[in-house]
């Protein structure tokens, strides 16, 4: 069962941490559920739709004070989302080994820890528009991937968005935002069509998640100075890596 984890009290409380922080930076932290979920040896099966379940409530929350701030571009948002969408929902569908599933995830962790660390990804004063096929063949690849892995592709395409100045920073958060949400919600179906189940337990995750969610979606939205956090997260990722890969 979900909950019954002999060291649940010290995941929720780290859920929170993760919850306040990804949202702040406008995402919906399932590199950093699933990440916290590795590191307390969850089951994958359990991982991928509990962390696409938390997705849906954090990145909506965040969306919605960026939104409110006015950051939100709808047309470079509907260039991703044209092809993620349709993808993320046939990733979803897609079951691999456990092994695998774990060194992909391990990858992907990888550029959680290199945005957190501010690494790669850094606003830039001019912004370029997108092409239409740079957003179809972008938006498809992380949406599969969001799917196949249960995470809902921000934390890959904030710094994309920003490497290629098609975007400043809050309003790469607020298309990443929304993006996190419509890959999760797909993701989640296709995995719920092909038999996946979400435990009861989950929703005790989300409500935790829900709080350090509304916090960060509000104080990231403002002006906050979370780099001491950037680094402990980035820290726990870090471990998370190399216990994905050699576990």
């Amino acid at each position: 069962m979900l909950l019954d984890n002999q060291h649940i009290y010290a995941f929720l409380f780290l859920l929170l941490v993760v919850s306040f922080l990804y949202a702040s930076v406008g995402h919906g932290g399932a590199s950093g559920y699933l990440a916290l979920m590795a590191l307390f040896s969850f089951a994958p099966e359990t991982m991928k739709p509990t962390a696409l379940l938390l997705n849906l409530f954090v990145a909506g929350i965040s969306f919605y004070y960026y939104y409110r701030g006015g950051f939100f571009n709808k047309k470079l948002f509907i260039s991703f989302a044209i092809t993620s969408i349709p993808l993320a929902f046939l990733g979803g569908t897609i079951e691999i080994d456990a092994s695998i599933y774990k060194r992909i995830l391990a990858v992907l962790l990888v550029f959680a820890i290199l945005k957190m660390l501010n690494i790669f990804g850094k606003e830039n004063d001019t912004t370029k528009e997108v092409k239409l096929w740079q957003g179809l063949l972008v938006g498809g690849i992380i949406g599969f991937f969001s799917g196949l892995i249960g995470i809902g592709g921000g934390i890959i395409l904030t710094p994309i968005i920003l490497l290629l100045h098609w975007g400043k920073m809050k309003e790469a958060a607020a298309v990443s935002a929304l993006f996190i949400w419509v890959n999760s919600a797909s993701g989640l179906i296709g995995q719920l069509s092909s038999g996946v189940t979400l435990e009861k337990g989950s929703f005790i995750l989300v409500a935790i998640a829900l709080i350090g969610g509304i916090l960060g979606g509000y104080f990231g939205s403002k002006k906050i100075n979370n780099t001491a956090l950037r680094y402990i997260l980035a820290f726990v990722l870090v471990i998370a890596c190399f216990k994905l890969f050699f576990t």
